[in-house]
C-alpha cells in the first residue's frame, strides 16, 4: 500500500494539469516500507524525453540532486511518479521497460476524463508491476 499525504496527492495532481499535453515527472519523499510506503513530498523533475507527449525521462543530473535533497532532508525514496495526460491509468510497456527500482513504487496520475492515481510496485525485470492500494492521509 502507498499512503499519500494530502498535500502530495495535490501537488501530483497540480503538476499534471500544469504539464498540458506533456508527461510531468518526479521523485516520492517519505518512509519506504517492504509492503507498505508513506510518500509526504513530491520533488518535481523536469521532464528530458525527446517526445514528452508520450514519454518521460528525468534529467539525470537533476535527479541525482533531488536524490540528494531527500536524504539531506531525512526522507527515503518512496518512488517515482509520472502523468499519462490522455491516458492510460496504468503502466505502459514503456514504463515497464524503463523501471529500475524493484519494490518501489511508480505513481502514474492519469487525465483520460478526471483525474486518477494509481500505483504500482516495480517487482523487478521477470515479474513487472504489482498493483498497489493508494491512501490519502488528511
Amino acid at each position: 500500500m502507498l499512503t499519500l499525504t494530502r498535500a502530495a496527492y495535490d501537488a501530483i495532481v497540480s503538476q499534471g494539469y500544469d504539464g498540458a499535453s506533456e508527461e510531468v515527472c518526479g521523485v516520492l519523499a517519505g518512509e519506504h516500507g517492504d509492503t507498505e510506503s508513506r510518500a509526504a513530498d513530491v520533488y518535481p523533475v523536469e521532464n528530458a524525453a525527446a517526445t514528452p507527449e508520450i514519454r518521460y525521462a528525468m534529467a539525470p543530473e537533476e535527479q541525482l540532486a533531488v536524490l540528494d535533497a531527500v536524504e539531506e532532508a531525512g526522507h527515503e525514496v518512496v518512488g517515482f511518479y509520472h502523468s499519462h495526460p490522455a491516458g492510460p491509468t496504468h503502466p505502459s510497456e514503456t514504463d515497464a521497460e524503463r523501471a529500475t527500482w524493484p519494490g518501489y513504487s511508480y505513481v502514474i496520475c492519469a487525465f483520460d476524463g478526471h483525474p486518477f492515481v494509481g500505483s504500482w510496485r516495480w517487482r523487478g525485470d521477470d515479474a513487472g508491476f504489482a498493483g498497489e492500494r493508494v491512501a490519502i492521509e488528511g
